[in-house]
């Protein structure tokens, strides 16, 4: 959502030929986002209701490939890292996220000098693999791929910003096969933060609770193809 700026610095590196379908999600962008789409003749899918998490779901239910590939638009996600994830996710795993904080990683903390997101991050992660057996470096990166039977497998209900953190609770939950490559987190191009770091602390710490609650589900075997679609959201 009126993300033009980042979506434009990054729209060069972005390996295309690597996917058979390429889905753009709009939060009725009002920057020139629509216009610069329609130009270069991508699907566009118009955002119902508002938050990430939305964005996500409406996406994936118009989905008929095996696998999506999940992408901001703003920075943050570098391009370079998407034949990696792709290349990994081929090798069986379920997920496979971005970590900023393993061997190779790093955070960008440039607009958070004294740390409070990197150690909420690590945090949170923390939490997961004390909870739910995790062995998870880093539980809230956006830049992920997910088989589109475990995502509905996850019934991820979230709306907004906690969409990831969700996914990583609950694939541990279920035991699914979760893969992490290193990342370096770019900075934002332009926009709008729109996930501000103490609510959506207290918001990950309100999902902790309420997964607490929630029971487990053993994962089913599945086997799917090797086709993939490639989301970019635009929060």
């Amino acid at each position: 959502m009126n993300e033009i700026d980042g979506l434009r610095s990054i729209w060069a590196s972005i390996p295309f030929e690597l996917f058979d379908r390429v889905l753009f999600v709009d939060g009725h962008s009002t920057d020139g986002t629509l216009e610069f789409l329609a130009d270069k003749g991508y699907e566009v899918l118009s955002q119902k209701l508002p938050g990430r998490g939305n964005a996500i779901r409406e996406a994936i239910e118009r989905v008929q490939e095996e696998a999506v590939l999940l992408m901001s638009s703003d920075g943050n996600d570098d391009p370079k890292y998407l034949p990696a994830i792709s290349a990994k996710l081929a090798e069986g795993y379920d997920i496979v996220a971005g970590s900023r904080f393993t061997g190779g990683g790093r955070s960008d903390d440039g607009d958070d000098p004294i740390g409070i997101r990197r150690f909420g991050n690590r945090f949170f992660t923390i939490l997961v693999n004390l909870l739910w057996n995790g062995r998870l470096t880093d539980s809230t990166y956006s830049l992920r791929a997910v088989r589109v039977w475990a995502w509905h497998r996850m019934k991820i209900d979230a709306t907004r910003n906690e969409t990831e953190y969700l996914m990583s609770i609950r694939a541990c939950k279920l035991r699914l096969k979760i893969g992490e490559i290193p990342v370096v987190e770019g900075q934002r191009v332009g926009g709008k933060v729109k996930a501000a770091t103490l609510p959506t602390g207290w918001s990950f710490l309100g999902l902790i609770l309420r997964e607490l609650f929630r029971g487990s589900t053993e994962p089913e075997m599945h086997q799917g193809s090797a086709k993939r679609v490639h989301l970019i959201f635009r929060y």
